[in-house]
């Protein structure tokens, strides 16, 4: 089950560094995760400042 960036996001791009497979990209407005390529594995959520990420 992949990841999935919610509207809280404030486009910082934290997410996108972290990530160890370069599931998350930067989307129209908020940043995005392919669910195709997220391995589930938190680090995202980890270090958003305001909570984003969360489990689909």
């Amino acid at each position: 089950m992949a990841y999935h960036i919610n509207t809280d996001c404030i486009s910082c791009g934290a997410c996108a560094a972290e990530c160890p497979v370069g599931a998350i990209s930067e989307g129209e407005s908020i940043y995005v995760i392919n669910p195709d390529i997220c391995i589930d594995c938190g680090a995202c959520a980890d270090v958003c400042p305001v909570g984003s990420p969360q489990p689909a």
